[in-house]
């Protein structure tokens, strides 16, 4: 098969995503497909650029915003349809994160061009992004989420905030633009560090206690996974260092507990209208109710990422977690449907 693997971008996690490609591009080829790489800034790679970029770390800090600017000016999305790497592909693997990757544009530009693409269409995507909006999907379906109010706040919100509160950009991910506040007197300098990543803004109750993730592959959920990370929030660095975070597969839970988390993985899943593959992510709050934070509908695949660790959990290594995507990707284009799980 023919695959041509999407990373990198202009996002603050464009590290994330190119190390995440790496480990697709490797195990696909393992697998014997035909692979090539594109880089959604420098377009196409050789084998030296792919060498170049494919083979760094993420480390321990997000590009600069100046970084951030640069990149942007070199990317041109709307010409990705016309990239014969992609447009001749049976099938595009995006591992992209951020606005550029996740929030749809790329999605319906390839929905228009009909290239087939792995994960969530133009619309799940975009829901999925907006923190504010997928929080309001979340409480219509019944899965619980900690109170959020957006920013500016009004008066009246001020004064009834329950503090601390995490402030963050609505549209970003990796932790990236979010601060822990704990004093009122905190909140217009963390606004300020949101609103450098995007213009719209969350302030969302500090959920205390236990944190897990549960990974969805096709409409079934994976093993539950319970996160550790030595700072007080699973951050940037918690994220993509090894060592920071203990990361307990499948989590050391009741088995009633499990299948509460995969229920409510599941629902957010299908509340936000995603697809093939996501990552949904819970804390408890203080009376121990698993409280959803988000889904991700491109969710990390480096080597410290969460959605393999699920997979390997239930038995699926990483080459059989992509080669299962790229199936899901392509039954789906062709029409085949796939049968409904359900977590008894």
């Amino acid at each position: 098969m023919r695959v041509a693997v999407l990373t990198g971008g202009s996002s603050p996690e464009r590290h994330v995503a190119l190390a995440g490609g790496a480990q697709v591009v490797r195990a696909l080829r393992d697998l014997g497909h035909l692979v090539a790489v594109v880089d959604t800034v420098e377009g196409p790679l050789d084998s030296a650029a792919e060498r170049r970029l494919l083979g760094a770390s993420v480390g321990r800090d997000p590009p600069t915003l100046d970084e951030l600017h640069s990149l942007k000016d070199r990317e041109h999305p709307e010409a990705l349809a016309t990239i014969p790497e992609l447009r001749g592909a049976d099938l595009v693997f995006l591992v992209l994160h951020g606005q550029q990757g996740e929030g749809g544009e790329i999605q319906a530009l390839f929905d228009l061009a009909g290239i087939t693409y792995t994960g969530s269409g133009p619309l799940g995507s975009a829901l999925a992004m907006d923190k504010d909006v997928a929080k309001r999907l979340f409480t219509l379906a019944s899965v619980p989420t900690p109170d959020w109010h957006v920013w500016p706040l009004t008066d009246g919100e001020k004064a009834d905030l329950m503090l601390p509160v995490i402030v963050k950009p609505s549209r970003v991910g990796s932790s990236v633009g979010l601060t822990v506040v704990r004093s009122h007197t905190e909140l217009e300098a963390a606004a300020e560090l949101a609103l450098r990543y995007d213009e719209d803004v969350i302030v969302e109750r500090l959920a205390v206690g236990r944190e897990f993730t549960v990974g969805v592959l096709g409409d079934r959920p994976l093993a539950v996974g319970e996160i550790v990370p030595q700072h007080e929030t699973f951050d940037y660095e918690c994220k993509y260092t090894a060592g920071m975070t203990e990361e307990i597969f499948p989590a050391r839970i009741a088995d009633a507990q499990t299948r509460q988390l995969q229920q409510l993985a599941i629902r957010a899943h299908r509340a936000l209208k995603l697809r093939d593959f996501s990552r949904v992510d819970f804390k408890q709050d203080s009376s121990g109710t698993p409280m959803c934070l988000e889904a991700n509908t491109l969710p990390g695949l480096t080597a410290t990422s969460l959605l393999p660790q699920s997979a390997a959990a239930c038995g699926i290594s990483f080459g059989e977690l992509c080669e299962a995507v790229c199936r899901v990707a392509l039954q789906r284009a062709r029409g085949t449907k796939q049968p409904t799980a359900t977590v008894d």
